[in-house]
């Protein structure tokens, strides 16, 4: 899933400690029923739970901690703790938040960061504790070429999912002229340049755009791309940005299609937008649609939490019990289980993981779907895009 520009709340924000107890009893003993010496220990989610792109960490943290409490079910005692690190999806605040996380000794691992800009400012505090990452979603292509051993990437990188968006833009939509703009993100930025890449000479126009909570008034990129006749326009960034550029693009009687990647791919666009402007907005996800998980997953995820699985809340949840098996497996230190994740071949409900050397997804893993908007303001799956 990449960087938010999210507005920080309050300088460093903490931890949003554990929810359950731990599996030993009074005496410190530890309880058998519940997997003996394996438990005790605890696993992270690290990332926005406040900030103005909440939304997606949200969904991935919900994923996450359902996988934990049906683990901590199936063992008959609250065996592994869920530990939530809130970020605020913010670069500026991610290192001091990372520093609160790997001073606790019991983490052996840790789904996120969810973006890009907050995985280049805290995964190096992660590397030197040694504590292995698995993001659901942070897809800026560098990540995985800074030399972290403990970097771990469950979705395919934006060299699979730009290329994947420009096809579908050139081939599906069959536009000749598209406005590329982005929030100036390590994500945003990251993901327009290789749309802009590969669509060539079909790019009509280009802007830049301040992060999402930052601006409100977006009339100058508006007006640029009524100017250079584009039908589509791409845009690199997040859904509260997006939904008010959809906004004021219809306000001002542009008839286009607005596109994006993942970081839109959120109702919230919608609510910024309004319901009947989102209509027909396309977002590009490396990512299956949610509602095609496999087993019950659909089903216990509503009946935990009230709502359906969002983007990467399946993802996120594999990536968790990836964690969980591995602990079964006796991976019970943090270097432990960074050697057990280079050795995986795990089957889970939204996908097939295996990683690289350099911690990518093994590329017969990899898919890139398109969504659209509807008129209830949520995003459909249209067709999975081609990637090679």
């Amino acid at each position: 899933m990449r960087q938010v520009l999210a507005r920080a709340i309050g300088g460093l924000a903490v931890i949003g400690l554990v929810a359950g107890a731990a599996a030993c009893n009074s005496s410190g003993t530890t309880d058998s029923k519940a997997g003996g010496g394996n438990c005790g220990y605890e696993l992270a989610f690290f990332g926005a739970l406040t900030g103005s792109a909440a939304n997606l960490g949200v969904n991935i943290e919900q994923g996450f901690e359902l996988a934990i409490q049906q683990y901590n079910t199936k063992k008959g005692s609250e065996c592994i703790k869920v530990a939530k690190f809130d970020s605020q999806g913010e670069p500026a605040v991610a290192p001091g938040v990372a520093r609160n996380l790997v001073a606790n000794k019991k983490i052996l691992g840790i789904v996120g960061p969810p973006f890009s800009g907050e995985s280049e400012a805290a995964d190096p505090i992660f590397e030197e504790a040694g504590i292995p990452t698995i993001t659901p979603s942070a897809t800026r292509t560098s990540l995985s070429s800074k030399g972290w051993k403990t970097f771990h990437r469950a979705v395919a990188n934006d060299d699979a999912q730009g290329p994947a968006a420009a096809s579908y833009i050139a081939d599906t939509m069959k536009a000749e002229k598209v406005f590329v703009a982005h929030d100036q993100s390590a994500y945003g930025a990251g993901l327009a340049d290789v749309v802009k890449a590969k669509l060539g000479a079909k790019v009509a126009g280009e802007d830049k755009t301040e992060g999402d909570g930052k601006q409100t008034d977006f009339s100058a990129v508006v007006q640029k791309v009524i100017a250079s006749k584009a039908t589509v326009m791409f845009y690199g960034g997040y859904y509260t940005n997006g939904g008010l550029i959809r906004k004021q693009l219809t306000a001002n009687g542009w008839k286009g299609t607005l596109v994006g990647g993942d970081g839109m791919k959120d109702p919230g666009l919608a609510k910024a937008a309004g319901n009947k402007e989102a209509v027909g907005t396309v977002t590009t996800c490396p990512c299956s649609p949610p509602e095609k998980a496999g087993g019950t997953f659909v089903a216990d995820y509503k009946a935990k939490w009230n709502v359906d699985a969002g983007t990467y809340s399946d993802v996120a949840y594999d990536a968790a019990n990836i964690y969980l098996a591995g602990i079964d497996a006796g991976n019970t230190t943090p270097e432990k289980m960074n050697t057990y994740l280079s050795t995986i071949n795990y089957t889970g409900i939204a996908n097939t993981y295996k990683f690289t050397a350099t911690g990518e997804l093994d590329p017969a893993s990899i898919k890139v779907w398109a969504f659209k908007f509807d008129e209830a303001g949520n995003t459909v799956a249209d067709q999975e895009i081609k990637t090679a």
